[in-house]
């Protein structure tokens, strides 16, 4: 306890939930931190695609990042209609619900899970990538460097919405001041070098340049844009009035996104940069624009702190998105109950456990992960705009027509774009991103109809009738000999109602006589009964007794007070109470019988 008091803080009043709303300048840190970091290798994995067909397929990366640019526009738009028409948040998923029924919102929500899980991994990656680009020795670390800035990740947002966002607003307007320097200062080199491309080792051309790996350098380059979305999701976390400072910083983000990614789009073809398997795209363009000295180094470390800190929107998203999911029956209720600092604790736990998982199993690879990028979020993007195609043709509402072409456009554009991902990732690791999907749905459809069947059962009768009274208790106490802690089971037993016996089994006559003259000092008058067995089976005869009772009397309820001993270590447990434990675990589910523990505690 102290040591959780010590990394989160300690508790926050529930009215201090308002106190926890977020500026639009901390909102823009947190939520658009995963969009605008995706500049630092949205450009390097169109490159990627494209230089198989060799240098000159290069060309193509400005009309792949040009077309990903009015992908930009488009959603910004388009969600920015999404955040006045559901200020209460939930993104894809509630949109589609509303509109399109549970099943389109639920592979909205899966998909949207999946991408925030990816999106960690792959930012904390990428994040790693930027720091062993400028230092090489720490590259055989970048798992373990990997894990460590997920569980810093996790302890911040444990400590909540507003205190994580103050410490990481700083490094992420550093990272994005440090990009937009390297922007501005390589766009006015370019252009004073009257746009010259210095020469460039031609790469090996292992394929030929088509309409279909165009399409697949598209699709690569369309990381740019996830993360779009998480703004929408949290449009409640923002301060009064929520929509319009949720509306306006997706605007500021787009902008920034926008801006970045086509300067480092221009600089990499201009320059002639091609990807290296040891240092990044960003890392050649610092380092071609300003050398290898502090401005270098500083636009390194600013680059690794945005990918890192990218992943707290997924932290920001995920539980929430969670905490909806669960209000609705779709996932553990816990998951919508803030912990002790405002957040939704349980959420933010499992998705940084599976991004550390994902992380271990792609060894820390950007490069391996990507594959599996994206696509979730599209489909989530594509559900999200058609939902909402179908509410202003219900609901029409003033300047419908308007609002209707917008997200038409924007149902129109992602849906081409999940289907160009879908095809070229597919056998890349895409196909494991649709198998999560379907699991996620089973999942989701198991626990709703748990949890729909649990209601009907428990459920009081509508006519008013109460289940009939128990007509009779039966109070046993299971010992092995008489010590305090049987006595003290026993002294809260008799202060129960109903009829009370000891039992103990029978599998040495010497130590059972002891027994017996023991209770008759110890006792207090109640009945002891010895049961008999041959094959020395003290659990098996306790659970046949305890059968036995049932049967004789449908309406026969059956207490066992189970006497345990508490030792003053934690690790001396091991050494005591382990029949108890196979005990309790035999008759938890057992009907009509209740499990009471009498603890004993031992001070040394």
């Amino acid at each position: 306890m102290v040591l959780k008091r010590w990394l989160v803080g300690d508790p926050l009043k529930t009215a201090q939930a308002r106190h926890e709303r977020l500026s639009k300048t901390i909102a823009l840190a947190i939520f658009s931190s995963n969009a605008i970091s995706s500049v630092a290798y949205a450009t390097e994995e169109i490159l990627l695609v494209l230089v198989l067909a060799g240098a000159a397929a290069v060309a193509w990366s400005i009309p792949v990042s040009l077309a990903i640019l009015f992908l930009v526009v488009v959603l910004t738009i388009s969600y920015r209609q999404i955040i006045y028409e559901y200020p209460e948040g939930g993104g894809a998923y509630v949109v589609a619900r509303s509109n399109l029924g549970d099943r389109p919102a639920l592979v909205a929500a899966a998909a949207l899970m999946i991408d925030y899980v990816l999106t960690v991994a792959v930012s904390v990656a990428a994040g790693i990538a930027a720091l062993t680009s400028a230092i090489p020795s720490l590259y055989i670390h970048r798992e373990a460097l990997g894990l460590v800035a997920i569980l810093f990740i996790i302890v911040m947002n444990l400590r909540g919405v507003r205190e994580s966002g103050k410490f990481f607003a700083v490094p992420t307007y550093f990272a994005i001041g440090g990009l937009g320097l390297l922007v501005i200062a390589g766009t006015i080199r370019s252009l004073s070098n009257s746009g010259e491309i210095p020469p460039i080792a031609n790469p090996v051309e292992t394929e030929t340049l088509t309409l279909f790996l165009v399409l697949r350098a598209f699709a690569a380059g369309c990381s740019a844009v996830t993360g779009m979305e998480v703004i929408s999701n949290g449009v409640k976390a923002f301060r009064q009035p929520e929509s319009n400072n949720a509306a306006t910083t997706m605007v500021w983000m787009s902008t920034i996104l926008a801006s970045l990614f086509m300067g480092i789009s221009w600089m990499a073809y201009h320059y002639g940069i091609l990807p290296k398997s040891d240092e990044t795209v960003v890392s050649q363009l610092a380092r071609l624009t300003f050398g290898t000295g502090a401005v270098y180094y500083a636009i390194q470390i600013g680059t690794m702190a945005l990918l890192v800190l990218a992943a707290n929107s997924a932290f920001a998203g995920f539980p929430h998105l969670s905490s909806i999911l669960a209000r609705d029956g779709f996932m553990p209720h816990q998951m919508a109950t803030f912990g002790d600092r405002l957040v939704f604790s349980n959420g933010i736990i499992i998705l940084g456990f599976f991004a550390c998982l994902l992380l271990v199993l792609f060894q820390g690879d950007t490069h391996a992960l990507i594959p599996l990028y994206a696509i979730g979020v599209f489909v989530s993007f594509t559900l999200s705009q058609a939902g909402m195609v179908k509410r202003w043709l219900v609901k029409k509402g003033p300047h419908w027509q308007t609002k209707l072409i917008v997200n038409g456009a924007g149902a129109l554009t992602t849906g081409i774009a999940t289907i160009i991902i879908a095809s070229t990732k597919f056998m890349q690791g895409a196909w494991i991103v649709f198998v999560l999907v379907a699991i996620l749905l089973l999942m989701f459809q198991g626990i709703r109809s748990h949890y729909k069947a649990v209601t009907e059962q428990i459920a009081l009768d509508r006519r008013g009738e109460r289940p009939p009274l128990p007509r009779r208790n039966i109070v046993i106490i299971p010992i092995s000999g008489l010590n305090r802690a049987v006595v003290r089971a026993l002294d809260y037993a008799r202060s129960r109602p109903g009829e009370i016996r000891a039992v103990f089994v029978d599998v040495d006559p010497e130590e059972s006589a002891k027994v017996k003259i023991q209770w008759a000092q110890w006792g207090g008058g109640v009945n002891l009964i010895a049961l008999s067995s041959p094959y020395r089976s003290v659990l098996g005869s306790l659970l046949d007794y305890v059968e036995e009772l049932l049967e004789k009397d449908q309406n026969t309820w059956v207490t066992v007070v189970i006497p345990e001993i508490l030792p003053a270590r934690w690790w001396q447990s091991i050494l005591h109470n382990q029949r108890a434990l196979m005990l309790k675990a035999a008759l938890l589910f057992k009907d009509r019988v209740i499990l009471i523990d009498v603890p004993y505690h031992l001070t040394r």
